[in-house]
């Protein structure tokens, strides 16, 4: 399974690599015909509506035996009595440029979101249920250059998110925590999720993680009603950050940030994002040793690289990992590691939100909790 997700991720990589190269050397004519739709958005085939009773419609819930969220590494146990819930939306997985939106039944695509699933959302699987929605995401070219037809077909994604989070919380008991996170284009549907169903959440938020997806500041925190996540003890916050090789060429990535419009519709600008350090649980530097474990293939590596927060908001990592593999972006981009690079801290930052959350409710004292890991 990891080789597979290493196989994935190649092809997935070299596609943004070749895709830099003909922007920079043919500009945008050839960026549209390498990956952008052919079709209008009006005559691109769209798929039924994805029914959310049934469970096909979902990679994983708690009635999926063996479903990818519950994979650990050696050393960690999935939860047996789980305190939360947690909604998780996957980053893209479609590739095609036939149609503006996948298709639910392609299987090279639902290959795609076991492996993203399996790597990404089981980090949370240690306090929590995990769900995890299929859904008709936007191909890959949606995000090449910005047009009406690309934002119809991210609209028509998160449409299905929508529908698939109100199926989610109807599942849960009233007065269960929930976790909401994404990566890439899921934590764009995360934080469109929270602009418009918050107020179902109030009291229960454990924490949003919108991971891989720009949040601007300090805007985008007042629309979701939400504070930045600042330290490891706050809980019902928002926590973001983009990974980047503190030798990367920032400035070129800041160019492409600043094109990327917020929730209120405006492009970013010389605005900073918001960068939370999973290391740290807020903005705090931490060196190497901090780091409890970072998942390559499917094996935890502890103190790999440090991180910190840049005053625009990217998330510099030192030292710089050679060997996490071979799937880097131009300009020192870890994006497709953003998880990985921080598993085993991320899954402590979870359980100790969720911690202060409980404290909060309950008060002191002992109370039910997930197991612990193995490896504690």
């Amino acid at each position: 399974m990891a080789r597979k997700f290493i196989v994935i991720m190649a092809i997935m990589t070299s596609i943004v690599i070749a895709g830099a190269i003909v922007w920079r050397l043919a500009g945008d004519r050839l960026m549209r015909v390498a990956f952008v739709p052919t079709a209008d958005f009006a005559q691109s085939e769209r798929g039924p509506v994805p029914n959310y009773a049934l469970r096909e419609s979902w990679v994983a819930r708690p009635d999926i035996p063996g479903n990818p969220t519950l994979w650990v590494p050696e050393g960690f146990l999935a939860a047996p009595r789980p305190a939360a819930a947690t909604f998780f939306v996957s980053p893209t997985a479609y590739l095609g440029r036939s149609r503006w939106n996948a298709p639910l039944d392609d299987p090279e695509t639902n290959d795609r979101l076991n492996s993203f699933t399996k790597m990404q959302a089981s980090v949370f699987n240690g306090v929590s249920d995990v769900w995890v929605p299929r859904y008709r995401q936007a191909t890959f070219g949606s995000f090449l250059q910005p047009s009406a037809d690309a934002d119809r077909a991210l609209a028509l994604a998160y449409s299905d998110v929508e529908r698939a989070f109100d199926a989610f919380l109807a599942a849960q008991p009233a007065d269960r925590p929930i976790i909401l996170a994404g990566h890439s284009q899921g934590a764009r549907h995360i934080l469109h999720l929270l602009k418009a169903r918050g107020p179902a959440l109030e009291g229960r938020l454990v924490a949003a993680y919108a991971v891989g997806w720009m949040v601007a500041l300090p805007e985008d925190l007042a629309v979701v009603k939400l504070e930045a996540c600042t330290n490891a003890d706050q809980y019902g916050c928002l926590a973001s950050w983009q990974s980047y090789a503190g030798e990367g060429d920032l400035e070129d990535a800041m160019k492409g940030f600043a094109a990327v419009r917020d929730l209120s519709g405006n492009l970013l600008g010389p605005r900073a994002m918001l960068c939370t350090n999973p290391l740290s649980g807020g903005a705090g530097d931490a060196l190497a040793d901090r780091n409890a474990g970072t998942l390559i293939e499917e094996a935890l590596q502890p103190r790999r690289t440090g991180a910190s927060c840049n005053p625009r908001g990217l998330l510099l990592i030192a030292p710089t990992p050679k060997d996490i593999g071979p799937y880097v972006l131009p300009n020192g981009n870890f994006h497709v590691y953003d998880y990985s690079l921080f598993w085993a801290n991320i899954r402590s930052d979870v359980e100790a939100r969720l911690s202060a959350f409980g404290a909060a409710r309950f008060g002191p004292g002992p109370k039910a909790g997930p197991a612990p890991d193995a490896a504690s």
